[in-house]
């Protein structure tokens, strides 16, 4: 008799010690591994393994919209840092003329406050010409499958299915991202080639691919866009071509690239007068050829 209460003794000892052990095991935490979460656009983190030269995917997890809390329940993210901060950029074409300058413009497909807005810089000279890294940085995507990487805020996964369907991947212009190390992303578009793949190192001024008219253009230029993964503020999609692409109807806000680049000195004035240039010159017969009327830009 006595045996049998000092083994029920014991048996309620354990049990009271694992209801104790109990709470704590549930709600201890698990550490994730470093890098498995996906950054502020929620696309892809790209990390060791990815590997060098591999292709950008053409599908990704619903994005979180731009008014959800930081972090989205998990760790917070970073703040995107202020353009003023910003060092070390050279011009991507080094001597051309900007044919349509960041900010509002009819013709462009993104809106601000439902104004018609360009999310970016064109720079144009001529066909073929070279094209340089505006900053240091790593490849992270190049090619035409690249909307993972360029900051859209909702699901690829509808303009993914319409592309693949109907083979329109070809309509869309060739294009590199690079994350600058910085907090922000270069955005190169309309490539009639490239000379870099996803991984590579580059360094500023550093040749990364030909200039061309690939995608919607009506002639050879450089769309030049820069924004951080990290930024609150967003860009609108025009809904017409919601609707017509399936793309998101948001995107990550872009900044103006004047912000970061250097300062570029106006042409010397001349002792006498010279003869206009012909249409067929760089500076395509402007009194200023780095800023030309609306009306006389052909690249787009």
């Amino acid at each position: 008799m006595r045996r049998h209460l000092v083994l029920t003794a014991l048996s309620a000892l354990i049990a009271g010690g694992a209801l104790a052990l109990a709470p704590s095991l549930l709600n201890s935490s698990v550490p994730q591994p470093a890098g498995s979460v996906a950054d502020a656009t929620g696309t892809p983190a790209v990390g060791p393994e990815q590997p060098a030269g591999s292709s950008a995917p053409t599908t990704v997890p619903s994005l979180a919209a731009a008014a959800s809390p930081p972090g989205h329940g998990r760790q917070p993210l970073p703040v995107a840092p202020s353009p003023a901060t910003l060092t070390g950029y050279v011009w991507p074409l080094p001597h051309g003329r900007i044919t349509n300058p960041f900010g509002p413009d009819w013709y462009s497909d993104n809106t601000v406050n439902g104004v018609r807005f360009h999310d970016g810089l064109d720079i144009a000279t001529f066909c073929g010409d070279r094209i340089v890294a505006a900053h240091d940085g790593i490849v992270l995507a190049a090619g035409r499958k690249v909307d993972p990487y360029m900051g859209w805020i909702g699901s690829l996964a509808p303009s993914v299915a319409r592309r693949d369907k109907y083979n329109l991947w070809g309509e869309l212009p060739i294009v590199i991202v690079v994350d600058d190390g910085n907090g922000y992303r270069s955005i190169y578009a309309h490539f009639s080639k490239i000379a870099v793949k996803v991984g590579q190192v580059i360094q500023a001024g550093q040749f990364i691919g030909w200039e061309g008219r690939t995608g919607y253009a009506t002639g050879c230029h450089l769309h030049y866009g820069l924004f951080s993964p990290y930024d609150t503020d967003r860009f609108g999609l025009r809904p017409d071509v919601v609707k017509r692409t399936k793309l998101p109807a948001w995107e990550i806000a872009r900044i103006n690239p004047l912000l970061v680049l250097p300062p570029r000195p106006k042409p010397s004035p001349k002792a006498s007068p010279s003869p206009a240039p012909s249409g067929n010159s760089p500076s395509g017969g402007l009194a200023d050829p780095l800023v030309p009327p609306a009306d006389q830009r052909p690249g787009r």
